[in-house]
């Protein structure tokens, strides 16, 4: 199999904290990148999670999943409007 050169850009800073990464695991950089194209061709697909996590998704985020887990637990995730203004209507009083 023929081998091809693969290259792109990257922040010179980012380069380099790469190389100390790779070096303390006894590599270098290239072989990472192979590793990783490798990895990719096995799992067809990206080798590591691509989700948006807890963290960075922020406390209000927190708060709205937190009241959904809640108001579905309560039977009540499927309020109208009008069912939720009546509640809090009827709770004013």
């Amino acid at each position: 199999m023929a081998n091809t050169l693969v290259q792109f850009r990257a922040e010179e800073t980012v380069r380099i904290k790469a190389v100390n990464i790779c070096e303390k695991l006894g590599i270098d950089l290239p072989t990472y990148l192979r590793m990783c194209m490798s990895r990719l061709i096995q799992e067809n697909g990206v080798p590591f999670s691509m989700k948006v996590d807890d963290l960075s998704a922020g406390r209000g985020m927190k708060a709205m999943k937190a009241a959904s887990h809640i108001a579905a637990e309560n039977g009540i995730a499927n309020m109208t409007l009008d069912e939720i203004n009546t509640e809090i209507f009827e709770a004013r009083r």
